[in-house]
């Protein structure tokens, strides 16, 4: 009889985040969404690193890394603050 194989799915995401200071947000993706916010909020990347009041807004989970990567890129392409702000507006 052969090992068993052991297999662990691990969720990915999308997030946005947004810092009041700067009244900006932010779109990401990790595998880790409270580690990642930690590290915004504790200069632990060059783009979020003026502030450190950034909280967590919106999040879609993907099964898969570049699903989540392949979104990110959708979102930050429009470059548009009004489609995040639709994005993050409950619906009704």
């Amino acid at each position: 009889m052969g090992p068993f194989l052991c297999l662990h799915f691990m969720n990915y995401y999308l997030y946005i985040i947004y810092s009041a200071s700067l009244d900006q947000y932010y779109v990401g993706s990790s595998a880790n969404l409270e580690d990642r916010l930690f590290r915004h909020n504790n200069s632990g990347s060059k783009a979020t690193k003026k502030a450190k009041d950034w909280t967590l807004k919106y999040t879609e989970t993907f099964a898969t890394r570049a699903q989540a990567v392949r979104r990110e890129q959708e979102i930050k392409k429009k470059k548009s603050r009004k489609y995040i702000e639709s994005l993050i507006s409950p619906v009704g």
